[in-house]
């Protein structure tokens, strides 16, 4: 058995009960969403949003990273966004240790030095996310008027609360 044979055979189902809606690829609701990969987040659930109605961007925290930025970037160009949401999250790994300890984690378990790697773990979660927010706003390649938020989601209670 392949590694992936599991997922091609979703896939073959989803696909057999596919109907293509024509969506567009612009955002309905001018919405992008940056927020964690951590899977215990379902971001179009959590807002009430259906397919097509934002653009959501993820990665290890919901870091507002420079391809974040450079996605933002085409996003509010290109796509019809013009709403920008930060999302982080309680209960995150990325809250909770320093770059040094996963980089110490993945050596002791894998002998694999990542030292080149910059994780941006976050020692105060919510200065990072005002950071991260303060990020989005100043950048001079969104165009004026974007307007951007942020948030902290609770795993346990699936409550969105607004924090910058």
């Amino acid at each position: 058995m392949g590694a992936f044979d599991d997922v091609l055979a979703s896939n073959e189902s989803y696909a057999a009960q596919f109907v293509d809606t024509g969506l567009p690829g612009q955002a309905r609701k001018g919405l992008a969403v940056v927020t964690c990969m951590d899977s215990r987040i379902d971001p179009l659930r959590m807002l009430g949003l259906q397919p097509g109605e934002a653009k959501i961007l993820r990665n290890a925290g919901g870091r507002v990273t420079d391809d974040v930025l450079r996605t933002l970037v085409l996003a509010t160009h290109l796509l019809g966004v013009h709403r920008v949401l930060v999302v982080e999250h309680t209960d995150c790994k990325m809250a909770s240790a320093t770059d040094e300890d996963v980089h110490r984690t993945i050596y002791e378990a894998s002998g694999i030095d990542t030292r080149s790697l910059v994780f941006q773990t976050m020692d105060d979660q919510m200065s990072t996310l005002a950071h991260d927010v303060q990020r989005v706003r100043s950048s001079p390649y969104l165009p004026e008027g974007t307007v951007v938020g942020g948030f902290l989601y609770d795993v346990r209670t699936g409550r969105l609360k607004e924090i910058a």
